[in-house]
């Protein structure tokens, strides 16, 4: 599996197109906008998009999910339904935060621990990773030892925990409890940001280092 990482909206936000080499089948997670340039760089890696996959419901994170949904007629998978009242608040979470208008929806499947994603011949792990957000999920292929963790981690720092269903200490233990044992060498794509390692993150981070 391959990826390439597009920043979206004014928060720069991690937009991840994941491609399965073999199939050149694709799924594009946390569209929060910028639609144009999504489907601009899907055409450009000329790859079939399979679905819409989030990690959770703020706005800069699914705010194009509906639209880019409806232009390729593909399905939105997750996040867990923790999530639900994030994704209910939506029109007002655009009118706060100055962004175009966004309408709530459901996805066409919550997800939930130990669920399976395919896409193409690979296969993403769902876990779900509380703290942020209570229906907060991480992607994992661990073929390629790749996770795309959202708003869990970053490289040096961590989630927030201050808006509404956040917890410090569960997002906490999310990363410890899920993430850790996956193993040092696996690189992440956070929601914002640069890669790291958890192997990086766990030397460094003030917030989780060993």
């Amino acid at each position: 599996m391959r990826f390439r990482i597009i920043p979206v909206t004014s928060y720069q936000q991690n937009c991840s197109l994941l491609i399965c080499e073999q199939t050149q089948q694709a799924a594009i997670v946390d569209p929060g906008g910028d639609i144009d340039l999504l489907i601009d760089i899907v055409k450009q890696e000329q790859v079939s998009l399979q679905s819409i996959l989030l990690t959770h419901g703020h706005l800069d994170h699914v705010g194009g999910s509906t639209q880019l949904a409806a232009h390729y007629d593909i399905p939105i998978i997750g996040p867990h339904s923790g999530d639900k009242f994030w994704l209910d608040a939506l029109p007002e979470q655009a009118r706060m935060f100055g962004f175009p208008p966004c309408p709530a929806f459901i996805p066409s499947r919550w997800l939930k621990q130990g669920d399976v994603i395919h896409i193409g011949n690979a296969t993403l792990d769902v876990f779900h990773c509380p703290g942020h957000t209570p229906g907060h999920i991480v992607f994992v292929n661990r073929e390629a030892k790749l996770a795309v963790v959202g708003d869990v981690l970053f490289k040096g720092s961590i989630g927030r925990t201050d808006f509404p269903g956040g917890d410090y200490d569960t997002l906490i233990e999310s990363i410890r409890t899920n993430l850790w044992p996956l193993g040092k060498e696996f690189a992440f794509i956070p929601g914002h940001g640069p890669m790291s390692t958890f192997g990086e993150e766990r030397r460094n981070n003030a917030f989780v280092h060993d």
